[in-house]
């Protein structure tokens, strides 16, 4: 027999002895451990026997009471099936139903189901001091149906406004931060899982929150970002407008700014220099107008005293004889027109009208 085959089956036989100790050992603490969980202390808890869904009514056959170590009995759960269907009922209370998805062998606690009196209804599952709000989504601000009950959303706010240079801005803010969906449409069952285009989505706000959102649906158009299942905290966000589309820098967006102000206060400069020159013109037509009535009335009354006839001759004395003679003046041919050009009296000789 070689050596290399008598070394391999002392091998062999090394590591098999060794699996049988690390076995027994393995086995040793099993028992120990087994022994532990005898030890401890049991209670029940009540889980559900089939799936439930939101609205769906409690009763015994849907629920059934498990083992439960004493120490880990989850907050707000229950020990028997009695105790839940029963508890805080008031007399001719109707039965409890589910507020929420619960599982097979899922614990029934008390937050899950509605309370004394309640029914299963959008209510019932606000929070403490919380409000539902809606608001009108289409099949794209809605995230193409793809938002159910129980996610979180980001609400955002979409504005144009005139600036002071009278241009209209676009921007977008974000408007609320990790909002709970309570339902789409009328449907508030968080185990529906298909996507489907709604008209509007109800979100649980806080009062301030619902007054936010309730007045920035008439001042612009909302719409939904959806956000990561475990993501809860907030982040920072900043505005975003039309220069960030376009990659402008700071310095870019306030050369356009300036510019167009230039622009308008250059066409505002134009637009009085028109107005001042229209004004002047309108003086200079009516002092032109005045003075053609002026020579008119010259005119008339010159006619006036070409129509007076001569007195007859009176003499003074017998022995003085004295002719007066009466001569009616020619009445001129032509007028001298002046005229006020600005501050300059400009003057013209025209033909009298007859």
């Amino acid at each position: 027999m070689r050596a290399n085959t008598v070394i391999m089956i002392v091998l062999a036989g090394v590591f098999g002895v060794l699996a049988v100790v690390l076995a027994n050992i393995w086995l040793a603490n099993q028992r120990s451990a087994l022994a532990q969980t005898n030890d401890i202390q049991r209670d029940t808890v009540v889980v559900a026997a089939v799936a439930l869904k939101f609205g769906d009514t409690l009763s015994a056959d849907k629920l059934r009471e498990v083992a439960w170590p004493a120490g880990a009995v989850p907050a707000g759960a229950f020990r028997t099936a009695e105790e839940l269907l029963t508890k805080d009922v008031p007399v001719g209370g109707g039965p409890k139903q589910a507020l929420q998805s619960i599982g097979v062998n899922e614990p029934v606690l008390a937050s899950k189901i509605t309370g004394p009196g309640q029914r299963a209804t959008l209510s019932a599952v606000l929070g403490e001091g919380m409000k539902a709000v809606s608001i009108r989504v289409n099949d794209v601000l809605g995230v193409a149906g793809f938002v159910f009950p129980g996610d979180r959303v980001d609400v955002l706010l979409t504005r144009t406004v005139r600036s002071n240079d009278g241009t209209d801005q676009s921007f977008v803010d974000v408007l609320l931060q990790g909002m709970k969906v309570l339902a789409v449409d009328q449907v508030a069952d968080e185990s529906k899982d298909s996507p489907t285009v709604v008209k509007s989505v109800t979100l649980e706000a806080s009062t301030k929150d619902a007054q936010k959102l309730t007045l920035a649906a008439g001042a612009g158009q909302l719409s939904l970002a959806l956000r990561q299942a475990a993501a809860s905290k907030g982040e920072t966000t900043e505005r975003v407008t039309l220069s960030d589309l376009t990659g402008e820098m700071p310095a870019d967006v306030a050369k356009k700014q300036a510019e167009l102000a230039k622009q308008a206060a250059a066409d505002a400069a134009a637009a009085a220099e028109r107005q001042r020159a229209e004004e002047a013109q309108k003086r200079a037509d009516d002092k032109i107008a005045g003075l053609a009535q002026a020579v008119d009335r010259v005119g008339s009354k010159l006619d006036e005293l070409g129509k007076v006839k001569p007195l007859p001759a009176v003499a003074s004395s017998p022995e003085v004889q004295e002719v007066v003679k009466y001569v009616t003046p020619e009445p001129p041919s032509r007028a001298t027109v002046g005229v006020f050009r600005g501050v300059k009296l400009e003057t013209y000789d025209v033909p009298r009208q007859p």
